[in-house]
């Protein structure tokens, strides 16, 4: 078990704050929008987890801050590997990568995602909780990896095939489509989309809703809702990593 105050401040690019049960992951770099690297990409895993395993979390809302959710966006053709990576950086994004998303689906109750602008990097984190809703100025793009020469073997490869359907996702992914908040609504991915200003607003006002059910149901329904996927990513995830991992034997070596 983990208690709030154990890991509310534990975290340099998460923002922790709880009101009756309802806790809110405000995800930032240095208080502006997320800027996705090795920093977040080590920090997520072990957030989830304390969050999982505190039983004071009756509901999760993940926000990002300003106006994007998750950057920078990558530029085609730009690697996000510029050169190939250590054994031991391989190994510590293979153990990172298995984590981040198992970890998020292992939390026992209901996950609200508030997507407060562009996903460019790592969308498939806010897509994976139970109730997703965007603002207006939303949108959605695998930047990092096809069109940057990386595999999407992190779980993007098991999460839009899924969500869109298989050539829909494979399109997405091949391409680097980017989808705006309205497009992803018609397509299933989000639940709402609203104005930025009422966003937040609008993900409290379900989290005290879902909050005021009983505890039990909260997390027995959480644990059947997410168990297929919790299957996908045990059978595919590690496989998918070690697929984009291997590819980057292509690049020339880091320097010593």
């Amino acid at each position: 078990m983990s208690r709030l105050e154990d890991y509310a401040a534990k975290y340099q690019t998460v923002r922790m704050e709880r009101r009756h049960g309802i806790l809110q992951m405000t995800l930032h770099t240095d208080g502006g929008p997320l800027r996705w690297g090795f920093l977040p990409h080590g920090e997520l895993p072990e957030a989830f987890h304390d969050v999982g395993a505190d039983r004071e979390n009756r509901v999760v809302i993940i926000t990002g801050t300003g106006d994007e959710f998750s950057g920078p966006r990558a530029t085609p053709g730009t690697s996000s590997f510029p050169s190939r990576p250590s054994i031991d950086r391989i190994d510590r994004i293979h153990w990172e990568g298995r984590h981040l998303l198992m970890r998020l689906l292992e939390i026992e109750v209901p996950v609200i995602s508030a997507i407060n602008g562009p996903a460019w990097r790592h969308s498939e984190i806010p897509l994976l909780c139970d109730i997703v809703l965007a603002a207006e100025t939303a949108q959605f793009q695998d930047s990092a990896h096809f069109t940057s020469d990386v595999v999407p073997g992190d779980g993007m490869h098991i999460v839009y095939p899924l969500l869109l359907g298989m050539n829909r996702g494979r399109y997405f992914l091949l391409t680097g489509q980017t989808l705006d908040a309205r497009k992803a609504l018609d397509l299933g991915l989000v639940a709402e989309v609203l104005p930025p200003e009422r966003l937040l607003a609008r993900a409290w006002e379900l989290a005290e809703d879902l909050a005021r059910r009983p505890a039990l149901l909260l997390r027995y329904t959480r644990l059947l809702l997410t168990e297929a996927l919790r299957r996908q990513m045990h059978d595919l995830l590690g496989y998918g990593l070690g697929m984009e991992l291997l590819a980057l034997g292509e690049k020339p070596e880091a320097p010593a």
